[in-house]
This record gives C-alpha cells, structure tokens and sequence, in this order.
C-alpha cells in the first residue's frame, strides 16, 4: 500500500504542474540549473544523495566524452522532501520546485516496473518532460540490466535535452536487411551478439535454442532477444546501448543504421541522433573546450512551507470590462478553494504606488481565508506601477520574517508600465516565484520575462466573463511541492452569456477519485440568478452563501460528497447577462489516484504561418486514460475562441497512439498577440484505463551477455500485460495550459493556402498470399483539418533509395483510392507485381498525400512487408530455423531458392558419378569374351 501510495504521490505532484517546466540553462558549455527532485515517498536515506553526486560526477565526464568535448554538468541543485530531517547544509529553494525537475527519483510507477524511462512525447528535436530514476536504481542494484547509472542518465539526457529517441524497438526487435539477413534492431551494426530464446520454467531459465523464423513475417520468433557479446570494440551507440563498455559516442551520419526500425529512424526521419543534436541550439551555441571541464557543483535544497503574496491592480483601467469585480471573484476563489492549508498568504494593492493590505498569515481554517477576503479591493484608480507593487510583496513577506527565496508573487494587471523593466533584475536576483496573471490585450507583456526567468505561471484573461479566464488562472496556481490529496481539481469551467429568463443548464460529474471539500462557485455581472443544485439522487442542494456585492454565489460541501451526476439549472434575471460556473474537488482518497488533466502548447511563442501543437495528457496515477473526449479552447486576445477536439490516434500532431497524450494542429490564428489555452476532458463510458505499458523511451534492458561464447542471463524483465484495459467511470475535468504569443499575423486573411496535409506517420503494411492491404489515418488539406486531393504510394527494394529518391520509386496505381475526411481510417489493397528481383522477400512503402493546391506533404513512415512465398520454396518455422547465421554479423547468406538449386545440381552430379562408377566396376569384374550356346 505504501509503494502504491508513492506512485500516486509523485504523478499528483508532478503531472498537474504543467509540462517541459526545465529552468536549465547552457552556460559557457556548462549546463547550470539542473534539478534532481527525491519524492516525499522516498525513505530517508543520505546516502541516495551520495549516489546520486555520484551519478552526475561518472554522467558529466562521460558526456563530455559523448559530445566530442563540448557539454558537461556544470550545477545541479537536489531537492530534498520536506518530510526529510533537517540538516544544516540543506537551503531553502529558490525557484527550484518538484514541477521544474528535470529528474525525478521515485518509486516504481508500478510495483515491480523500475526501469529508467523519459517522458517524451513532442516531435523530434523538441525537448522532453522529465528524467524518472528509481532509488534501486540510483543505488546501482541494476547495473548488470541497465548499465552503469551515470552512462544512463547521458543516454535518458539526450532524450530530454535534445528530443532524440532510441535506436532499438521493443516492438520491432528485428528486421530483414538488404543483405536479407535478419538483424536486430540496433545502431551501429557493428554491435555483435547472439539472438536466441530462452526456454523457462518459473523463475528458471537455463535452457536457450537458436531463433525459429516466423512464416508470416519472414523475421525471428516473437520470444528471440538479442544478447550483446560483454567484450565488444564498436564505439556506437549511446542511444542502443550505454551499457556496453566499448561504447562511447552517438551514432553519426557514417555509422548510422537507417535499415532498423528504430524509434529514432521513426521519428527523426532517418537521421542519426549526433546529426539530430548537431542541429540543436546548444551545439550551434558552443564550441568544444580545449581542457577538461571542472566537476560539477552540487546544492542541497529542502522543501518547506509555501509563502503566497497578491499583488492585485487597483487602477483606473481596472474599472472597465468588470475587470475589478472579475478580479475580485477568481481572489476569493483561490482564498477560499485553492489554496492549501498551511500555506501563508498576504495580499498588496497598487496602482500608481502600492500598499500592503496584509502581511502573510498562515492558513489553518476558514477563519483566515474569510479575514483575507476582507483585503480585496473595492475601488478602482489611479495610474499602473507594476514595480511598486511587486517591491511591497517582497516587502510583506519580510515583515512576516520569511526569505524571499522560494516565495511566490501572484501579479495581476490589466496595464501597460513603461517603468516595470526597471525592477526586472531585482525581481530574478529576489529568488521568489513571479507568477503573471494577464488581464485585457494590453497587459505589460515585460512581466512575462520575469515569470519565465523565475520559474513562474504566465495566464491569459481576455475582457470576456463568459469565457470564465481569470477564475481559471487563480485555479492554476495550486501548489507544486504539496500532497496530492491537497491538490484542488478542476472538474467544470464554464459561461454563457443569456437574456432574461434564460437557462444554463448542464451537469457535472463527480467520480469516485475526488468528491472531498467540493466547492460550487456562480458567478453574474448583473442579478442575482435562479440556482438550482441536484445531487444525483435528486435531492435538490441546500442555500449557496450569496455575495451580492461581489455578484457571487458558493456551496461549499465538506467532507466526502455523493458520487455521479450533478445537475445545475441557473436562469438570468436581466437581459445581456454573463453567467459563470466552476466547480471544483479534491481526492476523495489519498491512496487511490485521482484522474487528472495537464495542458500544454509545444512553444510559448511562435510567428506564423508556422503551426503550433496542443497537448492534453489524460492519467489517472501513471494509467493513461484513453477513449475520452477532448476538448481544446485557444482564446485570442479580444476573446475570440477556437475550439479544438484532440486525439490520441498516433496520428498527425499526436506521436504515440494509446499514451494518453491527446493532440492536434492549431493554425486558424485570429490576430497578434496573446492566446490563452483551455482542455476540457469528458470520459463517458468509451474510456478506458491501460495498465501501463512500457514507456516509448524507456530504457534498454539487457536480457543477458554473452562471454566465451556462452550467455549469462539476467533475470527477465518483468512485464504487464500491456492488451489489460478497465472500464473507467464516467468524468470531468478542465485544466489550463497557460498562456502563449503569437506574431506577424496579417491582418488581412491570406489568400494563399500556406498548409500542406500532415506527414502520415502510422502507415503499417500486412500481406496475404499476392497481395498487400495497407492501413494508415487520413491527413487533412491543412495539416489534419480537411480532406487531401489525392495519395501517392511507391514502392522500393531499398529502404534507403524510397527516403532519399521517394519521386523515382515505383509507384502504386492508386486510381480507385478516394481519400476521406482527416482523422478517418484509410485501407488500400494492390499486387505489388514488378519487383526487379525473382528472389525479393521484402519490399518497403511509403505514401505522400497531395492538397487541393497540390502542396505535398512529408514522405510517411516506411514500412516493410513480406512478400508471398510459395510453400515449396519455404521451410515451415516449426522444423527449420532461420538459414541465414545466428550471430549478428555483415555476413550474407543464400536465399531459399539459390539453395533449392545447388542441393538439386549437387545431387545431379552425384549420381552421375556413381553411375560412371559402377558401370566401370561392372566392366572389370565381366570382361568381354564369345557368347556360346547349349
């Protein structure tokens, strides 16, 4: 149950923060900022700190190495529990928090999965979300199955840094080479080693046999693994497998393998990880050191209580728009729902100077978030210093005798302040948290460089209540370094603007993971409206507590509440109304997970015309959630909203299929400027939880080495069964994913179409007897939106000349191929005929997509298929192996049919030559004399 618990924990802590939150910086080749975070699940243990300076010291040495003396480890600062003894040498955090750790060292994800893994799943080149190491691991207990720990974190950090992938499969462990021998999936080639399957009887395993190859894919068995030869000499490749102890650098462009199907040939279309992280902004940044690099300079930091300041705009311009009532109704949320107990919190006004309202108080009960309330704002005017008010947060928080260090400023402000770069320098030198709540179009955008220099949240609020942004920006700001039972979840956000008499009528779902301290929230710009609350038995819900001056309402329900469908029916009393409702839970149960939403955009800024992608991660614990229905709102900065469903297809924008990461292409931008990024997720009774299968990237598990020709086996890896799926219960979630910028957006609509379909990237090929059916997800005219003019489909021998020659292969007639409507299921059936050689076995395809403007888009994935073979010329795989050599090696070997021949000829000149024989023999034995008669 603990170990359980410690899962739960760590997702809760880490996966509601937001993603790709790294603070790591390159500095003069040396990468400063580093974060390893130990889980609060962790037992105390010192000497994991030990192991783990130990790691970084054996990884920057070796990186150093990796990357031709160019990169090492400069500082790390590692954050220590909170629930951990204090020691003199641990600090207090500055911007360092659990959500920016780029490693985390933490329990299994499930009982018995420790394996290395990174979270990883943008395209390629763009960086990762986190390093997860267990303390097993860490510790060196599996050195013989991973390899050495500090190798491994280089390997899990060119994941992360550099958004390269593997260079094995898991699914696709081996693959016929154009030497039309069967090799295991690896870079470089050079890499020997014995395939073979072990044959086990419970935990034992000592009887292994050669591969048997199976009929239908013309490749080995699905129980054959690949065991390395312990003493080898090839230097590549780190991304196969650091472990080895010869292997020492990236594959490169002339010791890559592009034949395997590996995940990074997949992804990065071919190239090699060195040429991947060439291109990266580091490389292109630094230039290699002539000396060895110092070692790296380690900083012990603990986590303790959370300290809060409000710095809230009073100014004139907070008087339009409702901006000063907004502001006031999304405080009083995050004083009387968000924020935690045992947090302290103080609250500063400003506009043209500043005043400190309340100094932080720490929040034990209602009584002090009700005493809070009170410091709310009721007037707005005067001018805008932004400088002023974050200088008396500081402030506040030194008279209540705390460190700046690892506090966090809430700034809201509707204004332009051409003083605030003034202060900028003081603010990143403070060590406290900015964390930038935007309000309006013409908000200080300088703020944002203080948030994203401080390690801070930056939110968008367009003047449109309706869209119920500024609720939903306070809600985001629940702690990063709390249990997860503590946590507030958004489970409905949503607004209307109605006439006189109408309805908002709608229900919300409260599962069985949250229903604690649940909390209602209505909000109005005008009249009190008609609220009716249903539970799910249909008890109708006691008095919301009004709060007229504030044009509010709330229901507060403590303890556990009922689980299922909630039913609200608000009515307006006045015309033009704006009504609001959001409500809000936490988990029901510290030791069961609560399923959980975090959103994101792959960049905070981007120019168009270039596309930008939404992601919406779906968990409950570390199971993704699949099947659900979700939905992205991309609101510009005058409040025109763009709405989005995204997909967990493996299709498009979305990488992996199945990993509870929904995405989709955004490019229908409406103007300059900010936008802001609303998800919510329904989960109806179509979804599904996965127990989790392997992670795309996790690390490469050595099943055994070979020595002296014999193997020595390490235990076998312990697997789920990944095809397991539960029902979920019905769910709702919304979450926000922050704020982004976008530039030189015409102001006119551009006549010209700038997007071509979307590269296909989940092509996948079968064969049944002369014919191939081929299945692959339709792209869209503009990326995945739409539907293509046509597809070109080409053929090759050579996986090489269809990547880098795709217009000269031959290609398929694809006359009766009617494209459908993106995000559809496309099947196409043909003989592939013309294959130059009698003896072929295999052939590659890859398909292109043309839009109406005859815009191409990037050659698909290419696939291999096994071609028909005629019985007699194969032999079955339950009496035969596989002819070619077992040991993986450049050696080719004799096709079936070349064989056939030479074993009919050689048999052919045998018996003519004990023909020749015997006659001879006979000769001499009866020679030649009279025939005589009787």
């Amino acid at each position: 149950m603990g170990l359980f618990r410690s899962f739960v924990f760590l997702l809760m802590l880490y996966l509601l923060q937001g993603s790709n939150a790294s603070l790591v910086q390159l500095n003069n080749n040396g990468y400063e900022g580093i974060i390893i975070a130990i889980d609060p699940a962790v037992p105390e243990d010192e000497t994991l700190i030990e192991k783990i300076q130990n790691m970084v010291i054996e990884a920057s040495t070796y990186l150093f190495e990796a990357t031709e003396n160019r990169f090492f480890f400069k500082n790390v600062s590692i954050l220590i529990p909170e629930n951990w003894k204090n020691i003199t040498q641990y600090k207090r955090p500055k911007h360092e928090s659990y959500k920016h750790a780029d490693v985390r060292v933490a329990p299994p994800t499930l009982p018995g999965r420790y394996e290395p893994y990174t979270k990883q799943f943008t395209a390629c080149e763009e960086k990762g979300e986190y390093i997860h190491f267990t303390p097993d691991f860490v510790h060196g207990n599996k050195r013989n199955e991973f390899g050495p720990s500090g190798r491994l974190l280089v390997h899990e950090w060119a994941h992360l840094r550099w958004g390269v992938f593997d260079e094995y499969n898991d699914d696709e462990p081996f693959y016929r080479a154009k030497s039309r021998k069967i090799e295991a999936t690896r870079c470089s080639t050079g890499i020997t080693g014995l395939n073979r399957v072990y044959m086990c009887q419970g935990n034992s395993c000592v009887k292994h046999r050669e591969c048997k190859t199976d009929s239908k894919t013309k490749l080995y068995e699905k129980d054959c693994q690949f065991f390395p030869d312990k003493d080898q000499t090839e230097k590549t490749s780190i991304m196969f497998m650091q472990g080895i102890d010869s292997v020492t650098e990236f594959c490169n462009e002339k010791t890559h393998n592009r034949e395997a199907p590996s995940l990074q040939n997949k992804m990065c279309n071919y190239r090699s990880t060195w040429e991947v992280i060439s291109n990266s902004e580091d490389f292109k940044n630094t230039t290699a050191m002539m000396a060895p690099p110092p070692l790296p300079v380690f900083s012990l930091l603990k986590i303790s209580e959370r300290i809060v300041c409000l710095v809230l705009d009073k100014s004139g311009s907070m008087a339009t728009s409702n901006r000063l009532n907004r502001m006031n109704q999304a405080a009083q949320h995050f004083l009387l729902q968000t924020v935690e107990n045992g947090s302290w919190v103080g609250m500063v006004h400003f506009d043209g100077s500043a005043s400190i309202k309340s100094n932080p108080i720490q929040i034990i009960s209602n009584s002090e978030r009700r005493k809070l309330l009170e410091s709310l704002p009721t007037v707005a005017s005067g001018g805008t210093s932004i400088c002023s008010g974050i200088k008396s947060g500081f402030q506040a928080i030194r008279n209540a005798n705390f460190q700046t260090d690892g506090s966090e400023i809430v700034l809201l402000t509707d204004g332009e302040d051409n003083t605030v770069k003034s202060c900028i320098e003081e603010v990143k030198q403070s060590g406290a948290i900015i964390h930038f709540i935007a309000l309006g179009p013409v908000a200080a955008p300088e703020v944002r460089e203080m948030s994203a220099a401080t390690g801070g949240i930056y939110v968008y609020a367009s003047d449109e209540g309706q869209n119920n942004g500024l609720i939903d920006a306070f809600a985001a700001l629940a702690s990063g370094n709390i249990d997860a039972s503590q946590q507030s979840l958004q489970l409905e956000s949503k607004g209307l603007k109605l006439n006189t008499n109408d309805w908002m009528n709608g229900t919300v779902i409260i599962d069985s993971t949250v229903g604690k301290d649940t909390f209602f929230l209505i909000t109005w710009n005008q009249q009190l409206p008609s609220i009716y609350l249903f539970d799910p038995s249909g008890t109708s819900m006691g008095t919301f507590i009004v709060n007229s001056a504030s044009k509010m309402a709330y229901l507060s329900i403590p303890g556990t509440t009922k689980v299922g469908v909630w039913t609200y029916n608000i009515q307006a009393k006045a015309s033009q109304e704006t009504l609001t409702i959001t409500v809000n839970s936490r988990a029901a149960n510290s030791f069961v997970p609560p399923i959980t939403v975090n959103a994101k955009m792959n960049k905070d800024t981007n120019s168009y015309p270039n596309p930008l992608i939404v992601y919406a991660e779906i968990v409950q614990g570390y199971l993704p959630i699949l099947g659900a229905n979700v939905t992205a709102f991309i609101e510009s900065k005058f409040g025109e909203t763009e709405v989005l469903e995204l997909l967990d297809n493996g299709a498009g924008a979305d990488s992996f299929k199945n990993d509870g990461v929904y995405s989709r292409y955004f490019t229908t931008y409406k103007e300059n400027g900010m936008y802001n990024l609303k998800v919510r997720a329904h989960g109806g009774e179509n979804a599904v939880t996965r127990s989790l299968r392997h992670p795309p990237n996790r690390a490469a598990y050595i099943p055994g080495w070979v020595v002296n020709g014999n193997i020595e086996k390490n235990p076998s890896r312990p697997e789920n069964d990944e095809d397991t799926q539960t029902n979920v219960e019905s769910f709702t979630r919304t979450a926000t994913g922050g704020a982004f910028v976008v530039s030189n957006v015409p102001q006119s609509p551009s006549s010209l179409d700038l997007f071509p379909p979307s590269q296909i990237t989940d092509l996948e090929a079968t064969s049944h007897e002369d014919e191939i059916s081929l299945t692959w997800t339709a792209p869209g005219d503009d990326f995945d939106v739409g539907k293509v003019q046509e597809y070109i489909i080409r053929i090759s021998e050579s996986i090489l000349d269809l990547r880098d020659n795709f217009d000269d292969a031959l290609q398929v007639n694809t006359t009766a191929l009617l494209p459908n409507e993106a995000n559809s299921k496309e099947t196409f059936t043909f003989k592939p005929g013309n294959i130059s050689e009698e003896n072929e076995t295999h052939i590659f395809i890859a398909i292109q997509s043309v839009d109406k403007s005859n815009l191409t888009s990037k050659v698909s994935n290419i696939v291999q298929v096994a071609l028909f073979v005629p019985q007699e010329d194969y032999i079955p795989d339950e009496t035969d192996p596989d002819p070619s050599p077992d040991k993986n090696s450049p050696k080719s070997g004799l096709s079936i049919s070349a064989l056939v021949l030479l074993v009919v000829g050689s048999v052919v000149i045998v018996s003519l030559i004990l023909s020749i024989t015997i006659y001879i023999l006979n000769k001499r034995r009866n020679p030649s004399r009279p025939r005589t008669g009787f």
